[in-house]
């Protein structure tokens, strides 16, 4: 249409670019035809040749997808007739006109601003990264009640139409008043009506393709380009002004790509991943985000002063301050005194019963909405009567009655069946008993059902009066019975229907005292932490509140109303059934689920009866406007008052505008419309009185958001995207008596300039709590202070819970509700504001049916915002990340607050109110305790966490060469070491002689005590497969010697591999090198299930170490040389392989004594947890006096037995397993580790049926018998499994001691006699094997409690148990004979004093000499095991361990007598994280992660260019895995004041784990970095 006499290609090239991205949008569904017409239109408007008969003024209304474009009226006049909106003809629904009825254009307009303003600095959000089976959807029946359409409480929150809308065009129009006169027919309800085009249920086929982009409808000149992901990679800076927000997020592949391909790639498992979908480019793309600089200042952070962290909030100078005068009170007209009010309401209903018998009381309608039945009020009185009466005479017995006067009791009957309703509450008011009206609950879990129960439990309800229609349908249990609900008393249920009563004895009259204080009546209120409580409402209160209610509304006896709200509560409690019988009027009640057949019940019910009065919430509204087509003749005039209950929510104002637009034209006048605000506690607070016919229309208020969130009124006119426009809810009521106080602290009565709580002195209020007479103080009993303090006069207020400010004029204005406010670093935001924005953001494609929940959790010193929105079941990840992306874009430039998180969920998966709206509360708690189950998930945590402690910058170190060190002290501190006993000299020659070297000692033994058992090897069974005694050691170790020298061609000091699995051919094999000179290599053997991940290790120990031969067994020779190995590593270089299975017996010619103890006895290879391989070399000096500390330690001699469950492959582990036994002579019970995993008790059952004293295992096999055996304490018992032989059970480690662990392992074996002594750790590292050993003797390791934040900055600080950040720790051991140790700052190398962190530098004979290095760097060979301290013993060499801890002082003495000095190991050096300035332990962290939820079983952290990396197991089902997210951040931000930029989630058993139980966290991060983990989610934090 528009191209016409146009040539495109003379367009600049960005038009041209445009059109092509029109045109792609178009032909994927992106967008409407008719909004392509438009768009293209606007572009290449500037390009036509002006032609007479080209009119391209579309008007200036926003079309939502469905509607017939209407070019005829300019949208600036028109005429009710003319109204845009009123002609959209829609045949069909689209099923996305449910959502529309959330829409305001200009609300809209603000949002597509704020984003178009994102569109320069584009920066791509790097989308998570999610495993087909994740994406979990939850069936959706089109039948489900619709949501929040009908919420029963927060109808409104979801519909805060134009939030901003009607309020900012009027902005425009005159920006220099703030409260401004507006034309009801302006153009601002003109155009917000038209988007108000309401879908409904999906009931009919939706025969048109549904418009997939609510970009349709956007206004042309806000394109938001979201095509091509940036280049992360290349390095040029970004343009960006002073402040950033978050970009659009950018699709996570070109356009290019088709849709299908989409999901395949997006999971980055498949082979090809595109580049943008990888981890290391999401990584980068993260880190771009986040360099941006954040919102606030530095100087608004907290100051990390050395223990505590403190918040030194800066007032902010350009903070709105309030400037008014103190408000003065607001008097409401006085209360009438009319001649003919009865002295109480039962007094009324028994006047009109017997006089106007005949009148209609109550028409109810079925389904269909035809009336179904009209109860009269002679019928109303009559079975009110018979209720009382059988209430008070035919439950229980005369002496005996079940119910007295005042007692309470629950009303339940469901919102279709007024009339049961009307009689029981009537009833009970007759009885005198008092009625407590609840929902009906659906099933035993319902949302809230347990806080219903609450409320029962305060009131002391026991009885609950129901229908027997009502009653079938309640949840039974199988045997028939009313099932108990969560929470509930238990309850009697008495069923009403006329059948059942008794129709009262001739004299029993009842009893109607002139109305008091007594209760009459308790309205149940749902508080923001969701606890219910009853407001009592006294009956003096009801019957005044009638009588204001009467005099505000000018009711006349006889009217008829329309009720469109819930009869149990709130105004359609007041209006529907109280005040309507006081008056004799005729109530039409429109339930909600004939509401939700038919959306125009309640306006034809208007039009058929006449009705003068209609009750409404914003919701009937729009649903009337969303059905208005179907009915041609509905007249309207006949209204003289529609009072629309929720017209305190801000947004009310546009649905008011878009209503009055549509029916203008069917007879409604425009000042009948009469916006209201209420609260359970002080009933009505204020409502708008009908205005004479023509009078002008009452004002509007345009309001800044920035001045809200700060409290004050200001006029909005520079930014109309933040503006907010109420509209008054009229005076206050008559007889009562208003003031505005501070939402918090001590009721101070506000300035006219400031937003405070509205609180109301009035006889027709709530009295009280029922049941809660300390909450009660504070809500019902408030005496508002001036700003001196002083109270302002006796009369008690109530709180109202609403927030606002009195206008000219004295009209009420409010502008949020208490419960909805959410604190933000000292800035208040309501909910419902924030769900309007996330609205605007195009829901159509994404949230279902409008359903977004805004609360706020409170993580590190402040409030967060979390929105949670059910996703369409439709949407794609693409979009929905899209969604969620600009809802951040939007709220932060609108309301100028960061988001926490933003939460999709399955279609319907969100707790109900009974109306089906959210539960917020139980959503809340959900999301905390991770029960939520998200489909996707978007957490901010970097944007909006501003009040993190200033990072650390490291301070110079006190302790330096200058302190000068007065005998043992250190800056007048103790020096921090600590040593073992002394090992003594050794005087005997025979003793000499067997100790040089181990291979001499084997050969003593096998000459001096042949037949002795030095080595026994048990299977899984618990059977002895192999023995040996020393002799039959010598032998085999002198078969395999003469096989190394016959066939190995081997020269002395050679190296040879020893592959085998732990048993006696891996020690015999060890002296077999020993006898022939050359030097062992231990090494675990490949896994014959998983050649590709261990085969490459031991090729790698095999070169590195230049192995001139390896020894091993036949199955793993074949192994070595299978085609399965060959698929890993080249099987045709390895050296000479020797098999030892089937040796012939020879003896070599000579066995090899080597010259001197300093030549290397072996090498002790091992992966250190950072993924490091080393080698040590062993000297035969270091291995004799090891073991000889190690024999003095344990008291080891040969007529004792120690069992040893370890892998013997490296430290000492190995030790013990090949070395210890031939120098002490003790027998060793040997227990290969693998075979717990087919027989878990083998390893506890040997120490029973052996009576072992001494034991040593690793963690890894703790913890198998801790999760394995924890249950079956009982049957070991029965089996005769008895621990209490064992007096030591050392854990061999080279990490902090896992204490969590240790004592969950004694306290389960207690029961099979375990001492919880026994149980302690040994600490040794790659310098020196053993530096800590629990021995016999000493006392018994003890526990401090070390404060987690001074360890950040390395120092040590003792708190208390139990003291908040506190960590436990547990001594090491103790300091085996011969080894000293000392407490070094690794920096300046100077000794640091007592209770100070540093690395632990080690002293002793038994030190490894050297890393077995292929080049020899000997400069790293001198720093690690020969170190001077920089001042201090200049002399002495030290090996530096790579781990800190610290020593100190005990109380306990050791074996001399003398204080013991305990060594407490923190962590390995080279593991700690360094983030902002502090050090980190990974499990520190881990452990933290670990708890925070159920599902977590194992995690680990890493560091990625300075971004925190957290992989966490999910032992649960996969659609648990989002909800991680949430609550792995929050932990670690609340416990180590760390932000999290990634959480991977995995499967279990993906944390890779080294033969000690140690995890190998740089394995993990490699592997995720070359996206070869195969998570199930990961999340790239914000």
């Amino acid at each position: 249409m528009a191209d016409r006499g146009v040539d495109l290609s003379a367009l600049p090239k960005e038009v041209r670019d445009q059109l092509a991205e029109l045109d792609l949008e178009l032909s994927e569904g992106d967008i409407t035809q008719k909004g392509y017409e438009k768009k293209r239109a606007k572009l290449l408007g500037p390009y036509i040749p002006h032609m007479p008969n080209v009119d391209l003024s579309l008007p200036d209304v926003q079309l939502s997808p469905g509607h017939s474009a209407d070019p005829s009226p300019s949208p600036e006049a028109p005429g009710p007739s003319t109204s845009s909106a009123s002609r959209h003809h829609r045949t069909h629904r689209s099923g996305g006109a449910r959502d529309d009825r959330y829409r305001s254009d200009i609300h809209t307009e603000a949002v597509q601003a704020a984003l178009a303003k994102h569109k320069e600095e584009k920066m791509a959000l790097p989308m998570p990264t999610k495993r087909r089976s994740a994406f979990v959807q939850s069936p959706v029946d089109n039948c489900t009640p619709p949501d929040t359409s009908s919420a029963s409480e927060d109808e409104g929150s979801l519909r805060r139409q134009a939030a901003l809308s009607a309020a900012l065009a009027q902005s425009l129009q005159s920006p220099d008043y703030w409260i401004n006169r507006s034309v009801q027919s302006s153009s601002t309800s003109s155009s917000a009506s038209s988007t108000l085009s309401h879908g409904e249920p999906k009931t009919q086929p939706q025969p048109q393709p549904q418009p997939a982009s609510a970009l349709a409808d956007v206004l042309a000149h806000t394109r938001i380009e979201n095509s091509v992901p940036p280049d992360v990679t290349s390095s040029t800076p970004q343009e960006r002004g002073s402040r950033v927000d978050l970009p659009p997020a950018v699709r996570g592949m070109s356009r290019g790509q088709s849709r299908s391909s989409m999901l395949d790639t997006a999971d980055g498992k498949r082979k090809g991943v595109p580049v943008n979908s990888r981890v290391s480019t999401k990584i980068q793309q993260l880190l771009n985000t986040l360099k941006r600089p954040k919102r606030p200042p530095l100087s608004e952070f907290f100051l990390d002063d050395s223990e505590e962290i403190v918040e030194v909030p800066q007032p902010d100078p350009n903070t709105p301050k309030p400037e008014g005068r103190q408000i003065i009170p607001v008097k409401g007209e006085p209360l009438g005194v009319v001649s003919n009010w009865p002295p109480a309401l039962q007094a009324a209903l028994a006047r009109w019963g017997a006089t106007q018998a005949k009148s209609p009381a109550l028409t109810a309608l079925d389904i269909t909405g035809k009336p179904l039945y009209t109860l009269t009020y002679g019928k109303l009185w009559s079975r009110s009567l018979k209720l009382a009466y059988t209430l008070l005479n035919k439950l229980g017995t005369k002496t005996e009655p079940v119910l007295r006067p005042g007692d309470r009791v629950a009303l339940v009957y469901p919102n279709s069946d007024p009339a049961m309703f009307w009689v029981a509450f009537y009833g009970c008011l007759l009885a005198e008993v008092i009625p407590v009206p609840i929902e009906v609950p659906l099933s035993r879990q319902d949302a809230g059902s347990q806080q219903i129960g609450f409320l029962l439990g305060s009131c002391g309800v026991s009885l609950a009066l129901t229908s027997e229609v009502c009653l079938k349908g309640l949840p039974k249990t199988p045997n028939g019975e009313i099932m108990q609900f969560k929470g509930w008393p238990r309850m009697k249920w008495v069923v009403t229907d006329t059948k059942y009563l008794t129709k009262p004895s001739k004299d029993w009259q009842p009893h109607i005292p002139t109305a008091n204080t007594d209760t009459a009546y308790i309205e149940y209120k749902a508080s923001k932490e969701g606890t219910v409580m009853g407001v009592a409402v006294s009956k003096i209160s009801m019957l005044t509140h009638c009588q204001a209610l009467t005099q505000a509304c000018n009711y006349c006896e006889g009217e008829t109303l329309v009720n469109v709200l819930d009869c149990k509560k709130d105004m359609g409690l007041w209006h529907g059934v109280l005040t309507s019988v006081m008056n004799r009027i005729h109530t039409i009640t429109v339930p909600y689920a004939v509401m939700k057949a038919c959306p125009m019940s309640w306006v034809q019910r208007v039009h058929i009866h006449k009705a003068r009065v209609a009750l409404v919430k914003c919701r009937d509204l729009h649903w009337a406007m969303m059905a208005h087509r179907d009915q041609r003749d509905t007249n309207l005039s006949s209204i003289r008052m529609l009072i629309v209950a929720d017209g305190a929510n801000p947004w009310s104002v546009s649905s008011c505008d878009a209503f009055l637009n549509v029916f203008q034209s069917h007879g409604l006048k425009p000042e009948v419309i009469c916006p209201c605000a209420s609260s359970p506690e002080a009933l009505t607070v204020a409502i708008r009185r009908p205005g004479a016919r023509g009078a002008p229309l009452p004002a509007r208020a345009i309001l800044s958001m920035g001045g809200l969130s700060h409290g004050v009124i200001r006029v909005n006119t520079e930014d109309k995207n933040s503006a907010l426009t109420v509209q008054d809810v009229g005076h206050v009521m008559p007889g009562a008596l208003m003031c505005i106080v501070k939402p918090d602290g001590s009721p101070q009565l506000c300035k006219t300039d400031e937003i405070g709580e509205i609180v109301l002195n009035s006889r027709a209020g709530g009295t009280m709590y029922y049941g809660l007479p300390g909450v009660t103080k504070n809500t019902f009993e408030v005496i508002p202070v001036n700003q001196a303090g002083a109270p302002i006069g006796e009369i008690p207020f109530t709180r109202t819970g609403l927030l606002g400010f009195v206008g000219p004029g004295s009209l009420v204005f409010v502008v949020g509700k208490n419960e909805g406010l959410l604190m933000v670093s000292g800035r208040r935001h309501n909910a419902d504001d924030l769900v309007a924005t996330a609205l605007a953001v195009e829901p159509v494609k994404t949230v279902y049916r409008g359903r977004i929940a805004v609360f706020s959790v409170t993580v590190f010193y402040d409030e967060r915002i979390v929105i949670v929105a059910e996703q369409r079941p439709d949407a794609s990840e693409e979009d929905s990340f899209q969604w969620m992306s600009r809802v951040l874009q939007a709220i932060d430039s609108i309301h100028q607050v960061g988001l926490y998180c933003l939460a999709l969920v399955p279609a319907n998966t969100l707790p109900k109110t009974p109306l089906g709206g959210i539960h917020i509360c139980e959503t809340k708690q959900n999301f905390l305790e991770g029960n939520l189950h998200p489909c996707n998930i978007l957490m901010c945590p970097h944007t909006c966490v501003t009040n993190l402690p200033k990072p650390r910058q490291k301070q110079p170190v006190g302790v330096g060469p200058a302190s000068i060190m007065v005998g043992n002290l250190v800056a007048g501190k103790r020096i921090a070491q600590a040593a073992g006993r002394e090992l003594g000299v050794i005087e005997d020659q025979d003793l000499i002689r067997k100790h040089q070297f181990l291979s001499e000692a084997l050969q003593w033994r096998a000459q001096t005590d042949p037949d002795h058992v030095l080595y026994v090897l048990l299977n899984a069974k618990g059977v002895a497969v192999c023995t040996a005694t020393c002799v039959q050691l010598h032998k085999r170790a002198e078969k395999i010697t003469a096989a190394l020298m016959e066939r190995g061609g081997l020269n002395t000091g050679d190296n040879v591999v020893l592959l085998y699995p732990p048993g006696i051919d891996l020690i015999a094999a060890f002296y077999g090198c020993l006898y022939a000179g050359v030097i062992p290599v231990t090494v675990r053997p490949p896994h014959p299930q998983n050649l590709a991940a261990t085969l490459p290790t031991v090729r790698m120990i095999i070169d590195v170490s230049k192995a001139a031969c390896i020894l091993t067994t036949q199955p793993l020779m074949r192994i070595l040389r299978s085609r399965e190995a060959a698929a890993s590593v080249n099987i045709k270089t390895w050296p000479t392989i020797i098999d030892t299975d089937d040796l012939p017996r020879k003896r070599p010619p000579q066995i090899y004594k080597p010259p001197t103890a300093e030549m290397l006895a072996y090498l002790d290879f091992s992966v250190s947890t950072t993924g490091m391989l080393t080698g040590v070399k062993m000297s035969h000096a270091a291995v004799s006096t090891l073991c000889r500390s190690i024999k003095l330690q344990c008291e080891l001699y040969s007529s004792r037995q120690i069992a040893i469950c370890l892998d013997p492959y490296c430290g000492l582990g190995f030790v013990l397993w090949c070395l210890s036994s031939v120098y002490s002579g003790h027998q060793s019970i040997l227990i290969p580790p693998l075979e717990l995993e087919s027989s878990l008790p083998l390893w506890l059952s040997t120490l029973s049926q052996y009576k072992i004293r001494d034991t040593f295992c690793s963690y890894s096999v703790m913890e198998l018998c801790t999760k394995g055996l924890g249950t079956q304490t009982e049957i070991l018992k029965a089996r005769g499994l008895n621990l209490s032989c064992v007096r030591s059970c050392v854990v061999i480690a080279e990490e902090r001691p896992r204490l969590a662990l240790t004592q969950s392992f004694s306290k389960l074996f207690k029961d099979l006699g375990l001492s919880s002594r026994a149980v302690s750790t040994a600490f040794g590292s790659r310098v020196n094997l053993a530096i800590c050993l629990q021995g016999t003797s000493g006392p018994d390791p003890s526990t401090v409690y070390v404060d987690m934040k001074s360890l950040r900055h390395d120092r040590v600080r003792l708190v208390e148990r139990g003291a908040p950040q506190s960590l436990p720790l547990m001594e090491s051991g103790t300091i085996l004979p011969g080894v000293r140790v000392i407490i070094v700052n690794p920096e300046t190398r100077g000794p640091l004093g007592d209770s100070h962190l540093g690395e632990i530098w080690v002293n002793s004979p038994h030190s490894a000499s050297g890393y077995y290095t292929i080049y020899g760097e000997e400069s790293l060979q001198a720093d690690h095991f020969n170190t001077r301290l920089s001042f201090g013993e200049p002399h002495t060499l030290w090996a530096r361990t790579g781990y800190l801890g610290f020593v100190k002082r005990t109380e306990l003495l050791d074996a001399s007598g003398d204080r013991h000095d305990a060594l407490f190991v923190v962590g390995s050096l080279d593991e700690t994280l360094e983030l902002r300035g502090l050090r980190y332990h990974p499990i520190d962290i881990e452990t933290s992660v670990s708890r925070a939820h159920r599902s977590i079983a194992e995690s680990a952290v890493f560091t990625w260019t300075n971004l925190l990396v957290v992989v966490a197991e999910l032992s649960g089902s996969e659609q648990e895995a989002l909800d991680l997210v949430p609550l792995v951040t929050n932990v670690v931000l609340e416990e180590h004041h760390l932000i999290v930029g990634v959480v991977v989630i995995v499967d279990p058993g993906v944390i890779p784990i080294n033969s000690r139980g140690e995890k190998q966290r740089m394995h993990l991060r490699d592997s995720f970095l070359a996206d070869q983990l195969d998570p199930i989610y990961v999340a790239y934090n914000m």
